[in-house]
């Protein structure tokens, strides 16, 4: 368990048996740290601003990291200088969701504004005019190898449970491909398996929805979560989920069946990031009570006999 902040810590990254492990909450000041299996930290980018960061992402060779802040800037940081590397600008409201794609070459972000833009990292100029999703606001980005998914609220902020689409966007075009409805409330987080196959969604309906990516249509409802989710991610060989709810529980899933895998990893308050070590045999959670856990997901595994879902990658 990892403590000892005065003040709640909105992003940081991990490294556990240096692998990469982010943690995430909601936070009154921007802060990014880069730690060794102590943990103890090796870097601090907060003193290179002081703007309140809404999200971040690790680059896929772990040398950069993106985030997105408050004043609707995504700031491009290099981890060993701690520097800021560049700064775009565009977006009008809050930067809430960025990501990398899987070259690394690009960054994509969304933000309230309902607006998605996707810049170069080389270039540092936009590479695509800014794609006007139509979610009243846009909660979630993610990228598979030449498409964008897109998640949201759809609908006037009245409280009530009101239908939450995920539209799909061609990288190169902007164009829309396709718009996924069956959640019943805001979409607050995706994720692509690694092999592209499969979109996962989750919501403040308290569902997880698994998509095919040939035919866009649903092929997985799961459901034990009684709160809103706040995040999903794959495993590395993408055989098990990790979701994190605002019942204050994270749960682990095998995604060949859609069961829930073992009991829920239960906290003293809001769960609201996870993420697995790059060996899959790991989980970090981050909680709302200012502390990241980390969690044996080998063993969690091993337990329920389901050792399979630990094998090797099936991404070809």
């Amino acid at each position: 368990m990892v403590t000892g902040y005065e003040r709640e810590i909105l992003k940081k990254i991990c490294s556990t048996r240096a692998d990469v492990i982010r943690r995430s909450s909601m936070s009154k000041m921007a802060c990014a740290r880069t730690y060794h299996s102590s943990p103890r930290p090796i870097s601090d980018l907060s003193a290179s601003d002081s703007n309140k960061v809404y999200c971040i992402a690790l680059s896929p060779d772990g040398k950069k990291v993106v985030s997105g802040s408050k004043d609707g800037i995504v700031k491009l940081w290099d981890i060993d200088t701690c520097k800021i590397i560049t700064r775009w600008m565009g977006h009008k409201e809050t930067v809430v969701s960025v990501c990398w794609s899987r070259d690394g070459q690009r960054v994509l972000s969304g933000s309230g504004d309902g607006i998605a833009r996707q810049w170069g990292v080389e270039s540092r100029e936009t590479t695509l005019e800014s794609i006007e999703t139509g979610h009243v606001f846009l909660w979630a980005v993610v990228y598979s190898p030449n498409m964008i998914a897109t998640g949201g609220h759809d609908g006037p902020w009245t409280g009530q449970p009101i239908e939450g689409s995920i539209k799909i966007w061609d990288t190169k075009t902007g164009e829309l491909v396709a718009t996924l409805k069956g959640h019943t409330w805001t979409v607050g987080c995706l994720a692509y398996t690694k092999d592209g196959k499969t979109l996962i969604s989750g919501s403040d309906d308290h569902s997880i929805r698994t998509w095919n990516t040939k035919t866009w249509k649903q092929t997985a409802l799961l459901q034990a979560h009684t709160n809103q989710i706040w995040a999903i991610v794959t495993s590395p060989n993408d055989h098990i989920l990790a979701s994190a709810s605002y019942d204050n529980t994270a749960l682990l899933w095998n995604l060949d069946i859609g069961q829930p895998i073992g009991p829920p990893l239960w906290h003293v308050n809001f769960v609201d990031s996870v993420s697995f070590s790059g060996d899959g045999k790991l989980l970090a959670t981050a909680c709302c009570d200012t502390n990241t856990y980390t969690w044996d997901v080998a063993g969690i595994v091993k337990e329920a006999g389901l050792d399979d879902l630990l094998l090797n990658s099936k991404v070809s």
